[in-house]
């Protein structure tokens, strides 16, 4: 018997890949839910703003993680009911990239 997983990573570290519902209102909550925790300004009350203003971005980061590793089961990836992939863009300064790898048999 095989067995595979699929690896999704943001490869950046202010942004995030996880796995939660997709539903419009949760979006938003996450959005503000992550502002309240580590909110973008004022710049000056974050000890890493100096040469750029995005620690805010490198907290949500942390928060909302870094990747996500699903089952493939019988070549499709094994959600539960209502769960999907995201990806978090916290700071949108630069040109990312998100790796996905096929991992096992």
């Amino acid at each position: 018997m095989s067995y595979q997983e699929c690896l999704v990573n943001a490869m950046h570290i202010t942004a995030s890949v996880f796995i939660n519902d997709d539903e419009p209102g949760l979006h938003q909550d996450f959005e503000t839910w992550l502002e309240k925790l580590a909110p973008e300004k004022p710049y000056s009350q974050y000890h890493h703003n100096g040469y750029e203003d995005n620690a805010d971005a490198h907290l949500k980061r942390t928060i909302m993680g870094r990747e996500v590793v699903v089952a493939i089961t019988e070549g499709k990836l094994d959600f539960g009911p209502w769960e999907q992939i995201f990806y978090g863009e916290f700071d949108g300064k630069r040109k990312k990239r998100v790796l996905v790898k096929i991992i096992g048999e």
